[in-house]
């Protein structure tokens, strides 16, 4: 548990602020990776622009994450989770979660397939672009975004709040904060002009994911658990699609 500071119900100021603060360091590291990952050029190995780029951003976002970790566990003595935790609890939740994923990315894609209905995709499915396009799912996906979007926000607001506030089950209010911060980050808007284009399955989706990574990260205490279940459910999801569109 990490010891901090309970917010004072007369001063929801400080709660605010620490919210509004994440939700400024998680744009300033994302749009710190665009930024670096606009610097190169992908062409000759990425012609597709699928994958490179994209990996590139999250690499550059995970390791400006890292470094506010570093910083913070020296600071506020917060135990950010990476370590094996409780592997027990942590491999069956991964265990569990993967079946699950699984038979959803199948229930999803089979009625396409069944109807002719197959997704769609604009780029050619040559080894290239499966490899690729997989790989980052598989090694950048959930590392870099478990670190960004749960390990970070969950334990700075358990250290703002001074405790883990319990709201149902095992579902916690720091849990549920930074889901919804985690959704945000998937709507693409901009201030000037404002913009915001979104679609909200993916928000339902990205909430719903968010949340049950976050109760295996507490329950595990430890952000393995949920890197893994995030890469492997990217990894279901879009390795599904490729194979249903192949097969049509």
């Amino acid at each position: 548990m990490v010891k901090g500071r309970l917010c004072n119900p007369d001063k929801p100021l400080h709660c605010s602020l620490a919210f509004i603060a994440l939700f400024l360091v998680q744009v300033f590291a994302g749009k710190s990776g665009w930024f670096v990952a606009d610097l190169f050029s992908y062409d000759s190995f990425d012609p597709d622009h699928l994958f490179a780029r994209l990996s590139v951003h999250h690499i550059v976002q995970m390791l400006i994450a890292l470094a506010i970790i570093t910083v913070l566990s020296k600071l506020i003595k917060a135990d950010f989770g990476f370590q094996l935790g409780d592997s027990k609890k942590g491999l069956r939740y991964f265990l569990i979660f993967t079946a699950v994923i699984a038979v959803i990315a199948l229930i999803y894609h089979i009625p396409m397939y069944v109807f002719g209905q197959g997704q769609a995709f604009d780029f050619p499915l040559n080894p290239k672009n499966v490899l690729g396009t997989l790989g980052f799912q598989l090694f950048l996906s959930g590392t870099s975004e478990e670190i960004l979007y749960r390990a970070l926000p969950v334990t700075v607001l358990v250290y703002v709040f001074g405790k883990n506030i319990q709201i149902k089950w095992d579902i916690t209010l720091e849990v549920v904060l930074a889901s919804f911060l985690f959704t945000v980050a998937h709507i693409k808007w901009s201030l000037f002009p404002f913009s915001a284009d979104f679609n909200l399955s993916q928000l339902f989706y990205a909430f719903a994911m968010g949340t049950v990574s976050g109760i295996v990260y507490q329950q595990s205490r430890s952000i393995l658990y949920p890197m893994l279940m995030h890469s492997i459910s990217n990894v279901l999801m879009v390795g599904t699609g490729y194979l249903f569109a192949v097969l049509l």
